[in-house]
């Protein structure tokens, strides 16, 4: 019994290994950039472009990874993930030239974006639906560590400005997660959506107590598709409405400007006055803050629910920008002030949004079509992330931080009217529930004429 709970435990960590990859690959550069800048002598467009290549190559990711799940299985997916992430690190680790680093942060972007949308569905489907807001927060738990691990590496080499080592010590996770995942099982509902019932039920036996199974897999079998889904489907007038809910969702979570705090934070705090290296040090402090606070929304999203999350954490996010906003508009902010505005902000969005977010892309859609449209919600996602991270340094320079920052607090009561008037509740429902309640339009979901 102790080695099956060991290897429920192993499943639900290798499975959300690539949140940690997820979670590095995009907070290391806040670090770093600020030695590339020097040694490439990078202008603020390229600046600026250095930092997007992951996103650039994280919207191919996020679209083409969702069928490919879809088609080959979630495990064998993120199996080529690792292979990814690892040629990524070793790319962005030995480049010579900026066009060279910019290349391999978009191949690197490519599995960042796959990671995304993979992720948080092999957890998803793994878990049972009484602790699967917990199983699949761990994906932004991982995430979160790995932008500390991120954080104190980036601060263990600014003195040195090695930012080659920075980039490339990300093959060690990565190698683990793709050698890891050979010994783990698929998802049942990708077999049994695949026909292959026995494998299901040998896995569903490992993370569920053996009287739920065989009425689990009757649920998953009444909902399973007849042949092959087009991808048409997606945009059915029946799941246009629930497409709706995830691209809102998932754009919401990136244009309150959230990737500008991760990866501009060392910038904001260096303009403030404060040295490379202290500056860096200032974000070890926030990323402790995103890790413990994630910890905290994983243990109460399965409690009070994932749209109470979403509204909580859509007030401190608003506060804490808003305050950054006022108080840079109209004096000299010390550096403490925005630290603290920060932290804050980090404590709301980590409890909140940045768990969230990917729990319930990965449970509202229908089981036939799950691993296209969590592709294209996060694809979503990501391209709302291009755009506010390729402006945001020309309108930094152009509007001034503060103005910025109210408009990103201005987005933030928007989400939050968002999620009050459209997202449905799924806590302690199964995904098929889930399902047959959206589908059936008992939740409330926006209207699509």
């Amino acid at each position: 019994m102790k080695s099956k709970k060991v290897y429920i435990n192993l499943i639900y960590f290798f499975g959300a290994l690539g949140g940690l990859l997820f979670g590095y690959d995009t907070g290391v550069i806040s670090g770093a950039l600020l030695f590339i800048k020097d040694d490439l002598g990078l202008t603020p467009f390229m600046e600026g472009l250095v930092v997007s290549g992951v996103l650039i190559g994280a919207l191919v990711g996020a679209a083409f990874c969702g069928p490919f799940a879809d088609r080959v299985g979630r495990k064998k997916a993120i199996i080529w993930l690792g292979v990814l992430f690892s040629i990524g690190a070793i790319g962005t680790g030995l480049a010579g030239n900026v066009e060279v680093l910019i290349l391999f942060r978009i191949e690197l972007g490519v599995a960042v974006g796959g990671a995304s949308a993979i992720v948080p569905l092999y957890l998803s489907e793994m878990a049972p639906a009484a602790i699967r807001g917990r199983v699949a927060s761990l994906n932004t738990l991982m995430n979160a560590i790995g932008i500390l691990l991120a954080y104190l590496i980036n601060y263990a080499f600014s003195s040195s400005g090695r930012w080659d080592w920075m980039l490339l010590l990300a093959v060690i996770p990565s190698l683990l997660l793709m050698i890891g995942m050979l010994f783990m099982p698929e998802s049942p509902r990708w077999l049994l959506q695949n026909n292959r019932e026995d494998e299901a039920r040998k896995v569903l036996l490992l993370t569920r107590d053996a009287d739920n199974i065989e009425s689990e897999i009757r649920n998953i079998k009444e909902l399973k598709p007849e042949g092959k889904v087009p991808l048409s489907e997606l945009f059915s007038p029946l799941m246009r409405p629930i497409l709706l809910i995830g691209v809102g969702v998932a754009v919401f979570q990136q244009i309150i400007g959230t990737n500008t705090i991760i990866y501009y934070t060392p910038t904001i705090l260096a303009d403030s006055g404060m040295g490379s290296s202290s500056a860096i040090a200032g974000t070890i402090g926030i990323g402790i803050v995103n890790v413990l606070f994630t910890i905290i929304g994983t243990l109460l999203i399965d409690k009070i629910g994932r749209r109470m999350l979403m509204l909580i954490g859509n007030i401190g996010m608003s506060i804490a920008l808003g305050i950054l906003g006022v108080s840079t508009l109209f004096f000299q902010a010390p550096s403490w002030l925005l630290l603290g505005c920060l932290c804050l902000f980090m404590v709301a969005y980590s409890a909140s949004w940045g768990m969230v977010a990917w729990v319930v892309l990965a449970e509202i859609f229908p089981l036939k079509i799950r691993g296209t449209a969590v592709g294209f919600a996060s694809t979503s996602l990501w391209l709302a992330n291009i755009v506010v991270s390729l402006s945001f340094p020309v309108l930094l320079r152009s509007l001034g931080s503060s103005v910025l920052f109210l408009i990103y607090a201005t987005i933030g009561i928007v989400a939050f009217l968002f999620v009050m008037k459209f997202v449905p509740e799924t806590k302690g429902k199964t995904l098929e529930e889930i399902e047959e309640e959206i589908t059936s339009k008992k939740s409330k979901v926006p209207k699509v004429s």
